[in-house]
């Protein structure tokens, strides 16, 4: 088959050893998911089953069958992770079981939120009991996600009631949605072997994104790259697998050796392993005992099909989880776990091994710290919330150097699109400032770049206090000297700002401060007479007022004004009321066609402005140092030549 397939969800079966669940999905499919050779020949399932369903309105799910016995919990977990919906087994000649229970749990803790309940072998019992028996499975279910789940009497062996699950899980499907999945392929490995002349084959249930002939995967926790030669979906060739398929992905160039049940498939980048995770920690407890969940206590983390041993540690010096409390929770691993904001895991008891609790991924690559920082808090309940625009707002509230979208995505668990279209939210209001160029980026709060910018103007003036000889520090140096934890993009993002703010001024490869070094001489160098000069002669008869000159030279007003000064006292420039100095060969120019007016007789201001060519900014104040030099002399509304 080319193209996609209907399948967009998987059903896991659930219950306790012996309860039906794999002669139920015989029935329903007509595939055996007991495939091995010793699970045929003790009647139980050891590893995952897998089946097509083919519903009477045409939708198609894939199925997951689970074991039952208490053993192999660990790889009813595995098999759970990525369903959508629940088909709950609970015999009506048994009833509700210890494993029922746990299955029950780790339903709950995985985030399932849609079951229908098959009470299986029904031609074991009578009707009166069965009814009895339903009636104790509703009690049950009380106060659970699966409250109003389906309760379907059944027999696999005679086919009773098959219709009548079709139907429930047919009415379940149409109600069941998959979580919001991220845009990246996340897909963990359940089963892997090798196919005479293919090679190695993997599968699993995709997480999140798709999967095409071709792509380029990235094995996890060990890194390795490889490519994607083929997929299916239950056998058949597809182009495109997308989330929520149940896939088999032919593996380019990878022994079996090399990628393991357990391990994670995902996009190159959109996932790394780490050794430590941040949760929101659901306690359930020990079965039939009331004990707490001690902060430090050694547990088993089940996420994905993987599972590894590890600590968890409450936050902000708990002590304690009570049954059925829940807190925030740093959990410290052994092995890496390449774990995602949002994804769930399961906590087993380190010995003996129950299900005592789980939760929901929150921060995959926190500090190593349980001490809630100011406004880490607030990160913690966005995250929990599922808040993208309030997780972006707290974890960026917590940075203390100009970010990346990409950084931010790190601290906040979103995905790198996300964090920078949060990013640009800030920036529109206000709250972030751009700095650097379209390849690099960054972001920063204004009160964190006043801090930096203090930061690198105070380190300045330290290194020239020191080294008074110096023309001025390497930046590599300022860098380590200022702000030591800064890569070297983000320190050239915060010392453009301090140039352009005039904290620093940059000359090759060194950095001084405007007032010392080579900056000052820099400076100097530009407030210099001979420049002052130079602008006055090229602005002619239209020269910056004081004000101006010195906001365009981008020097101290003091230097500005010294440089005038000695220009005027080498009468090259006259100062011409309270703004102005105009160049001398101007002001000149201005007095001749100020003279050669007047000899036709007295004129207004409005006539000699005309004649000298200018605007009333400057032709009042020309006209006022004429009256004071005795070119013009004034009369009523009119000025005639100065003089007696």
């Amino acid at each position: 088959m080319s193209g996609h397939t209907q399948t967009d969800l998987v059903l896991g079966t659930a219950g306790h050893i012996d309860h039906g669940k794999s002669s139920l999905v015989l029935a329903l499919t007509g595939t055996d998911p007991d495939r091995l050779a010793e699970e045929k020949q003790r009647g139980i399932t050891i590893e995952l089953g897998f089946a097509r369903l083919a519903l009477p309105d045409g939708t198609v799910l894939g199925v997951v069958d689970v074991p039952g016995h208490e053993r192999f919990v660990r790889q009813m977990i595995a098999g759970s992770t990525g369903i959508d919906l629940a088909l709950l087994c609970i015999a009506a000649d048994d009833g509700i079981m210890p494993q029922t229970e746990e299955h029950l749990a780790v339903l709950e803790l995985l985030g399932i939120r849609t079951c229908v309940v098959a009470l299986t072998k029904t031609d074991l019992v009578d009707e009166e009991w069965a009814l009895f028996m339903a009636d104790e499975v509703r009690g049950r279910l009380a106060g659970t996600p699966f409250a109003d789940a389906d309760i379907v009497p059944v027999s696999s062996r005679t086919a009773a009631g098959l219709p009548e699950l079709q139907e429930a899980l047919t009415r379940a499907a149409r109600t069941t949605r998959r979580a919001k999945a991220g845009s990246r392929l996340r897909l963990p490995v359940d089963r892997v072997f090798s196919i005479k002349g293919a090679g190695t084959v993997v599968t699993g249930t995709l997480w999140s994104g798709s999967a095409r002939t071709g792509d380029e995967v990235e094995v996890l926790p060990s890194g390795l790259r490889t490519r994607v030669r083929s997929v299916q979906v239950h056998g058949e060739p597809v182009d495109r697998a997308d989330a929520g398929h149940r896939v088999a992905l032919n593996l380019n160039a990878v022994s079996t050796d090399e990628v393991r049940p357990g391990d994670f498939l995902a996009a190159p980048g959109a996932a790394s392993a780490t050794d430590r995770f941040d949760a929101h920690l659901a306690f359930l407890g020990v079965p039939g005992k009331g004990k707490p969940l001690v902060s430090g206590a050694r547990v088993h983390v089940a996420h994905g099909t993987r599972e590894v041993t590890g600590r968890v540690l409450l936050m902000d010096g708990r002590p304690s989880l009570g049954v059925g409390e829940r807190a925030y929770a740093q959990i410290r691993l052994d092995e890496p776990l390449p774990v995602a904001w949002r994804d769930r895991f399961v906590v087993r008891s380190y010995s003996p091994v129950h299900v005592v609790g789980g939760g929901e991924v929150l921060r995959a690559r926190p500090r190593r710290t349980t001490t809630l920082a100011p406004g880490a808090l607030e990160l913690l309940d966005a995250l929990r919330e599922g808040d993208e625009a309030a997780v972006a707002h707290a974890a960026f509230a917590l940075t203390a150097a100009p970010v990346t979208a990409a950084e931010l995505a790190t601290l906040s668990g979103l995905e790198e699109d996300a964090a920078a279209r949060e990013l640009e939210a800030l920036a529109a209001r206000g709250a972030a400032v751009r700095l650097g160029g379209e390849r690099a980026l960054r972001y920063a709060a204004p009160s964190v770049l006043q801090k930096q910018r203090a930061a690198i103007e105070n380190a300045l003036l330290k290194f020239h206090a020191e080294n008074p000889a110096a023309t001025g520090i390497a930046k590599d140096a300022l860098r380590r000297r200022c702000l030591p934890r800064a890569d070297a993009g983000c320190f050239d993002a915060l010392l453009d700002d301090a140039v352009a703010r005039g904290a620093a001024v940059t000359d090759g490869g060194e950095v001084s401060h405007p007032k010392a070094g080579a900056g000052a001489r820099k400076l100097e160098e530009r407030g210099r007479p001979s420049s002052c000069g130079e602008t006055l002669a090229a602005a002619a008869g239209a020269p910056p007022s004081t004000g101006e000159l010195i906001a365009s030279s981008g020097l101290d007003s003091s230097l500005v004004h010294r440089a005038l000064g000695s220009l005027e006292k080498q009468g090259l420039v006259r100062r011409i009321g309270a703004d102005f100095y105009f160049d001398v060969s101007a002001l000149a120019a201005f007095e001749q066609a100020v003279r050669a007016r007047l000899v036709d007789g007295p004129a207004t201001a409005a006539e000699l402005k005309d004649a000298m060519g200018t605007s009333r900014k400057y032709a009042i104040p020309l006209l006022e140092y004429f009256d004071s030099q005795a070119v013009t002399r004034r009369e009523g509304d009119t000025r005639v030549p100065g003089g007696r």
